[in-house]
């Protein structure tokens, strides 16, 4: 069984393959799109905007995903989950997106399933997005400039060895988690990696030397360039001035995928573009313009600390008791037996939205579950769970973090009214409770 996250059509079947859809920020979903699976991949990296407005980072939207994997993955009795992660260097302050890739795999493995867990750095194959961002700017600027991090060591690896120790892991499993780093057998910098692109695609090009780090100018400049998303530059570039190699290759060792040299991987994802037909190139402006496939609604993820002791069913209790504190002279909750929370304005007396405890999607204590629903600020509720509206608490890293999000919801204002005032009020009182449980980390009593 194959199960795909992203696209595949739902319920389309061709011989032994079953392709099944689901929204990895929804854990029910996760746990459909899971059932019956005996071992799984986790390919994922949630760097693009997931609907029209996001509030939050890439390194929280990241972990909610990996952790409803998890879950899911734990619920289906899988036997092993394989992750394709980065190259971790031996550095104390790693980039956003490297200390990312360590959380989506500690989470991975924390729910009791075995993980492997392959490390790898550019993946070279057909419209990969890292390969085409350095082959489009071999291919478009002639005199190309290079900033400090150009210096730092890279050591990419083709998509066919990716694939083939994927499989490997996958007819070897183990009983417990485990990583491997992998990558070709050669370790260039990436001034180096962007001439031995410019020598396969037959180019002349000159490289210049610049005395700056690049990573804020280069974001722009390359989004232009190239056509990528500036959100997916971003953290890329923060990592790059890492030397990413590997420490050792011994699971290609076991494997028997000794790595296929650099220009061969290059020269095979182009002829794989060539033949496939779309080898053309991406408008320059296609980072800056908006997707038009985005969803019209919210989603909003919050990382906060977890006080010593609490779960995150006490910390949604006290999130209804803190909130009318913070705003008593404006608004006021009631929470009924069910731990429904209703929040209406002090004056005039209208109700602003109704949090509906749902205690099927809820955990005993590591998760907490509220649909969003009636009010003047929430349509009513569809007939169907999935997509619904919603506000959870949740435990992560082991209960080192707190996470608080909101999915699915679509606001009932003008899209422009809503952006500068209930998605800016929604951000200040998200960052004031996390204050307040800063203050409970510090002073339990």
């Amino acid at each position: 069984m194959v199960t795909d996250f992203r696209s595949a059509p739902g319920g389309h079947q061709a011989g032994r393959v079953e392709w099944r859809s689901c929204d990895l920020f929804s854990l029910r979903q996760c746990e459909e799109a899971l059932a019956g699976a005996e071992q799984a991949f986790y390919l994922v990296h949630s760097m693009l905007p997931s609907a029209r407005l996001t509030q939050g980072s890439f390194e929280d939207m990241d972990l909610i995903c990996a952790d409803n994997f998890a879950r899911a993955a734990a619920k289906a009795r899988v036997r092993q989950i394989v992750y394709l992660g980065g190259l971790i260097p031996d550095e104390p302050m790693l980039s956003p997106h490297l200390r990312s890739r360590l959380e989506v795999e500690e989470t991975l493995g924390s729910r009791g399933v075995p993980l492997t867990a392959l490390r790898a750095g550019i993946v070279v194959g057909p419209f990969g997005s890292s390969y085409r961002v350095f082959r489009t700017l071999v291919e478009r600027v002639p005199i190309i400039p290079c900033p400090a991090w150009t210096k730092s060591l890279t050591q990419p690896v083709a998509l066919d060895d990716a694939l083939a120790l994927l499989r490997y892991c996958l007819e070897h499993p183990a009983p417990a988690s485990r990583n491997f780093d992998i990558g070709a057998p050669d370790v260039m910098t990436y001034r180096e990696l962007l001439a031995r692109t410019a020598v396969v695609l037959g180019l002349k090009r000159t490289f210049i030397d610049v005395p700056v780090s690049g990573t804020v100018y280069g974001r722009w400049w390359l989004s232009w360039v190239t056509g990528t998303s500036r959100a997916m530059l971003a953290p890329l570039l923060e990592s790059v001035r890492h030397s990413m190699v590997a420490r050792d290759r011994r699971l290609q060792e076991m494997a028997r995928v000794p790595g296929i040299p650099f220009e061969v991987a290059v020269r095979t994802a182009l002829a794989r573009e060539k033949a496939s037909g779309s080898e053309e190139r991406p408008p320059m402006n296609l980072g800056s313009r908006r997707r038009s496939f985005r969803p019209n609604d919210v989603r909003s993820v919050q990382r906060m600390p977890l006080p010593r002791g609490m779960t995150a069913r006490q910390v949604a209790v006290r999130y209804s008791a803190w909130l009318p504190r913070f705003l008593k002279t404006i608004l006021k909750a009631e929470v009924d037996d069910k731990k429904n929370v209703r929040l209406s304005l002090v004056f005039p007396q209208v109700i602003l939205v109704n949090f509906l405890f749902w205690p099927e999607r809820s955990g005993r204590t590591d998760r907490q579950v509220f649909i969003v629903e009636g009010g003047v600020l929430a349509p009513p509720v569809a007939a169907r769970h999935s997509g619904r509206p919603r506000l959870e608490f949740r435990e992560a890293l082991g209960g080192r973090v707190l996470l608080v999000a909101i999915h699915d919801y679509r606001p009932t204002m003008p899209w422009f009214l809503y952006n500068c005032t209930q998605a800016l009020v929604h951000l200040w009182v998200m960052r004031a409770y996390a204050e307040y449980l800063c203050s409970l980390t510090a002073d339990p009593s």
